[in-house]
């Protein structure tokens, strides 16, 4: 390594001496940049080494096992998608990256994967193995806000920048947020904010809720910032069930639902566990006597749990297919999606996949893979085009401003194919539905 920054440092020298000696020390040529070297900026995290070779690596860290593991391949689906676009400079990467030729920086972009079970513990394995031993530029995914939180940390200690994939607490862009992790996809406060005023709206008010709480940071602060806000519609408590992540047998919660006297249930549960708990609740008689709503929808939980249970379902969401006659971008995604994978894409795909492209923008515009240069090109709040609309990171909390689509389930006899679970009801914008930068505690680290 000390051999190799010696020859640059040489290469260089000669370089800056030639220049200066063209025509008798004439100026170079307008518009002529010396190039950025490694020398110009000190090690840090994988840089440079991570990026001093034709191509760079991409870590990629989510659920193959586990309850989420359906949601874990889901998300796989789009970074892959987005690698293969990066590579080839596609058309739809280079709508939301107008820089990217082919590769990122003229780089290819490499990935590897690993199974981080939805556990912390393995997560944090996962992401040091892929510094230790693959020197990756960047590390991306979650589907667990627990492994989101614990990466985040991670991330601004390694110095390597961390891009969550599906994280819906409040904590991962609020008290633990750090410099070097961005995200993406709506949470909590904001998937509350644009559901209850909906919920509200058609179901009345003074509504008494039971909730199916996951026992975890994602599961607390959703119900927190969803009880918060249906205050404003005289909206109370009857009762929130809280259950250890990968329940199988909700019974006994349900069978608490049944007997509160609530009128509305607001299921946080996600994943598998999402899975089952909607399907027993049917199996209880609780959905043909209270409403179901879902605050922060499942992927592939309609299909899961059939049309016939979901008809009717209020639900928020950060992506539905049907947006394509809405957004040209989603079109676009849509498209291609379909091309590799014979089906519609699901939001954790389209978080994926924008993910990496939001990061290779980044890159572009900061001319560096030089961690400190890409966050700050980050904070810049360059607006992006995206599948839904313009989007661009809020610089003092690193959250994506971006809208929150609402849905409704279809009656089964409504749908126009075996995909068209949902009708989007609204797209709300998601400025208005953020609250103040430090609200929820963010406090950014250091650069370096």
């Amino acid at each position: 390594m000390k051999k190799d920054i010696q020859n640059l440092t040489v290469s260089r020298r000669a370089l800056l001496q030639t220049a200066a000696g063209l025509a008798g020390g004439a100026l170079l040529p307008a518009g002529m940049v010396m190039p950025a070297l490694a020398e110009d900026h000190p090690a840090l995290g994988t840089y440079p080494a991570g990026s001093s070779g034709s191509t760079v690596f991409v870590g990629i860290s989510v659920p193959r096992t586990g309850t989420y593991a359906a949601q874990g391949e889901d998300l796989i689906k789009g970074y892959e998608l987005a690698i293969e676009h990066l590579n080839a400079g596609h058309e739809l990467m280079t709508k939301i990256s107008p820089n990217i030729k082919k590769g990122v920086l003229g780089k290819q972009v490499k990935h590897g994967i690993a199974d981080s079970e939805a556990k912390p513990n393995t997560a944090v394995q996962n992401f040091s193995k892929f510094i230790s031993q693959d020197k990756a530029v960047v590390i991306t995914g979650s589907v667990s806000s627990a492994e989101a939180v614990a990466m985040n940390k991670t991330a601004d200690r390694e110095k390597v920048i961390y891009l969550p994939g599906i994280s819906g607490s409040n904590d991962t862009t609020g008290k633990d947020c750090v410099r070097y992790s961005f995200r993406e996809c709506f949470y909590a406060e904001t998937a509350a904010r644009a559901i209850v005023p909906v919920l509200i709206k058609n179901l009345g008010k003074n509504k008494k809720v039971a909730f199916l709480t996951p026992d975890y940071t994602y599961g607390h602060t959703v119900r927190e910032s969803v009880e918060n806000h249906m205050k404003e519609g005289g909206w109370t408590t009857a009762t929130n069930q809280i259950s250890p992540l990968g329940t199988t047998d909700f019974s006994s919660y349900l069978l608490n639902v049944a007997n509160s006297g609530a009128d509305v249930v607001v299921n946080i549960n996600f994943g598998r566990d999402a899975v089952l708990s909607t399907k027993q609740a049917q199996q209880f008689g609780i959905l043909s006597k209270m409403t179901l709503t879902l605050p922060y929808n499942t992927p592939f939980l309609a299909k899961e749990v059939g049309a016939e249970n979901m008809q009717g379902v209020i639900a928020a969401t950060d992506y539905w297919w049907t947006l394509e006659d809405k957004y040209p971008l989603a079109k676009l995604f849509n498209e291609a999606f379909r091309a590799k994978h014979k089906s519609n894409p699901e939001w954790g795909a389209c978080c994926g996949y924008l993910q990496l492209a939001m990061w290779a923008d980044a890159v572009e515009r900061a001319k560096s893979f030089y961690p400190p240069d890409v966050i700050k090109a980050y904070e810049a709040g360059a607006k992006v085009q995206s599948m839904v609309g313009e989007v661009m990171f809020r610089a003092a909390d690193h959250q994506l401003i971006r809208p929150v689509v609402i849905t409704r389930g279809k009656k089964p006899g409504d749908m126009k194919n075996p995909e068209d679970f949902y009708e989007v009801i609204d797209v709300v914008a998601g400025g208005p539905l953020m609250q103040a930068p430090d609200a929820f505690g963010c406090k950014l680290g250091s650069y370096t």
